[in-house]
């Protein structure tokens, strides 16, 4: 029965029941008028984007994936748009975040992430069937740099601002990073630090960037995942993280895989799945997502 359900199309009928399809994913412009901040007071005509994939059955939970691409480019595909489908498969609402590339510029996708957390936060509710408390992150490779980010540089919002976008918490509410990169001091992935600080960063810099550093007890919940093989990114830069969350007390877990490397086979095989389940065993622990689905 499952395979021929699994052959018929959205909108055809098995056994006079009719096959929903879930909602047409949608894109979103983050800044308004093409002005996007540098955080340096000018403005980029370049634009960032979220699209938001809508679960058939959404239980209220959602996250912002950041993908990854060593910060000169987005791994979209499967680093994006296919774990939103996943987490689709979960109820959890998955908001896919093309960040702008920073070239030297390190405050630009941290402002872009802010930004999107602030506009899921602000419109979840009401339009995408988001618990504005259950809203996470998760990211990959230079994305889990910045997911670290984002879970160690926040703020609660401006409550005099204007916008009602501007009045919301850009802090999430979990964490997931997958194969991160964490530090910008020994053991970081040189292109992702170099596209991040430029060529000759200084060392205030350096420190403000690596997030282990960061960690602090209002720090949020995190999963991290890494292979014990991963040249590029080596596992220190999830080690150092973890250490940092114990010593904080911040609820926290480590999954070290044995094998796989950077991208875990390609996205595909048993250390793939074993971050993919252990994160949302994790995530129900968390009460973010219902014990039974």
């Amino acid at each position: 029965g499952q395979e021929a359900l699994g052959n018929l199309r959205p909108g055809t009928s098995f056994a006079g029941q009719l096959i929903k399809a879930p909602p047409k994913p949608l894109t979103l412009s983050l800044w308004p008028d093409g002005k996007a901040p540098n955080g340096d007071g000018t403005f980029d005509q370049a634009n960032a984007t979220i699209t938001i994939h809508k679960p058939l059955h959404p239980n209220g939970a959602a996250a912002l994936i950041c993908p990854g691409g060593a910060y000169g480019t987005v791994v979209i595909g499967p680093e994006g748009h296919g774990i939103a489908q996943w987490l689709n498969k979960h109820g959890i609402t998955g908001i896919v975040l093309r960040y702008r590339l920073p070239r030297g510029r390190p405050s630009v996708p941290l402002l872009d992430a802010q930004r999107a957390l602030r506009i899921a936060r602000d419109r979840g509710a009401k339009e995408w069937h988001c618990d504005p408390r259950r809203l996470g992150v998760v990211g990959f490779s230079a994305g889990g740099h910045l997911a670290s980010t984002v879970a160690t540089h926040f703020d609660e919002g401006n409550p005099e601002a204007a916008s009602s976008i501007a009045r919301q918490s850009s802090r999430p509410d979990f964490a997931i990073l997958v194969y991160p990169v964490i530090t910008m001091g020994a053991g970081t992935h040189g292109g992702s630090r170099r596209n991040l600080l430029g060529g000759s960063p200084t060392p205030e810099l350096v420190a403000l960037y690596s997030n282990e550093k960061q960690v602090t007890s209002k720090t949020c919940p995190c999963y991290l995942a890494h292979a014990r093989d991963d040249r590029p990114v080596p596992p220190q830069n999830s080690r150092l993280f973890y250490a940092a969350l114990q010593s904080s007390k911040v609820l926290s877990e480590y999954l070290e895989l044995p094998s796989g490397g950077h991208g875990l086979n390609g996205y595909k095989g048993p250390m793939w799945d074993a971050w993919q389940e252990g994160s949302l065993a994790w995530l129900r622990k968390l009460k973010i997502i219902p014990v039974a689905e």
